[in-house]
């Protein structure tokens, strides 16, 4: 007997979209289990500042997925305004400056735009989130449980996880739809029977986008750096971070964030404190020493995330452009599983853009009834 008609497994972007869909479609019968304490995945935006429920402050910054390009992903930008969320234009006036070796001093060169144009979230990419997440039923949706197993039984498909306090929960369903990266199913998750191979190969070597890498992030009390003429973009061969980008909110507070250019099995032989004062003491050469003391920073390093990477993660490598397969073409997997998170999309494989692409496919299928004959009816 089933206990919903869908079991989704992840609550990040890919995961609560595919929700919304099936909500606006008049389906509730699903679950959506999500192993961390928040809903976002991939998605995280901190403030400095305290927030209420009733309202997300202003002044949020971005440790995951950060820009989107209207012009390229139109379909996101729809979304964007269903959900009446607001935009900005990522910050790119004023020079750029090159940090070429630690015996020289860093060069300002012409800065450039981006084409197609960037864009932010006011709220970050967090907004995003909590949009959708607001809009779906509160009692179908569950943190804190992490999906160890999935079973083929003859009628459905058996969803065994790890639940708050320990407890161990059990769903039975027509199909599951995997909002979690395709290596870290394959890798954490024990599918009963195994995933054929054009499967479990596939997903175990697609590359999880992100997890390799870390971010800093520092706030300042203004964009001091504009007053300099700096657009705030930096690219440096000394490190630790090898690109840097303006991350100011619309109307708050300055921040800098960086990408680090230290490899994941380095950063776990230094302590965090001691990566965030290399970072800050690389702003200091860059911007000079008004960067010596943020507001607040932030280290969010992925490869450490166990919900995010495995150790296969570690070394970075190229992104995801292949194909990968989201559902078994025959046998029992056929029509009982498919793949939703962003690695999936044909067209946006990682990015934000994507998360959305890999669901709306999916839902799709689902309602043109290409699935488990049960599933929908």
């Amino acid at each position: 007997m089933l206990t919903e008609r869908i079991a989704i497994i992840g609550g990040g972007l890919s995961g609560l979209y595919a929700a919304y869909l099936l909500e606006q479609r008049g389906i509730r019968d699903y679950v959506l289990l999500e192993a961390r304490d928040v809903f976002g995945g991939r998605i995280a935006s901190v403030s400095p500042t305290a927030r209420t429920d009733e309202q997300r402050p202003s002044d949020q910054y971005d440790l995951g997925a950060t820009w989107f390009w209207p012009a390229l992903q139109p379909d996101l930008q729809v979304l964007v305004d269903e959900l009446r969320l607001q935009t900005f234009a990522q910050q790119e006036e004023g020079d750029m400056l090159l940090e070429r070796s630690a015996t020289h001093a860093p060069v300002r060169v012409d800065g450039y735009r981006s084409t197609p144009a960037s864009r932010r979230l006011v709220g970050g990419m967090g907004a995003l989130v909590d949009a959708l997440h607001q809009r779906l039923t509160a009692n179908r949706l569950m943190t804190h449980c992490h999906v160890k197993r999935v079973r083929y039984l003859d009628d459905c498909v058996e969803v065994e996880a790890d639940g708050p306090q320990g407890r161990e929960l059990m769903h039975r369903v027509a199909h599951v739809l995997l909002a979690v990266p395709p290596r870290l199913a394959a890798g954490t998750i024990v599918f009963e029977p195994g995933l054929p191979d054009a499967l479990a190969g596939p997903w175990y070597h697609c590359a999880t986008w992100m997890a390799p890498h870390a971010k800093y992030l520092a706030v300042f009390d203004r964009p001091f750096w504009r007053e300099q003429g700096l657009s705030g973009e930096a690219r440096s061969a000394v490190g630790p971070m090898t690109e840097v980008h303006d991350a100011s909110a619309l109307a708050c507070h300055g921040a800098l964030f960086g990408f680090l250019g230290v490899p994941a099995a380095v950063r776990r032989q230094v302590p965090n404190e001691e990566l965030r004062a290399l970072c800050r003491a690389q702003l200091v050469r860059l911007f000079g020493r008004c960067a010596a003391q943020p507001r607040i920073e932030y280290l969010k390093d992925w490869a450490r995330d166990p919900y995010t990477a495995l150790e296969a993660d570690n070394k970075v490598g190229a992104h995801q452009v292949l194909p990968l397969p989201s559902r078994a073409a025959d046998g029992v997997w056929c029509n009982r599983l498919t793949g939703i998170a962003s690695e999936w999309s044909p067209e946006f494989g990682g990015y934000v853009a994507g998360a959305l692409d890999a669901a709306r496919r999916a839902v799709a299928a689902l309602m043109a009834g290409n699935t488990a004959d049960s599933l929908l009816h």
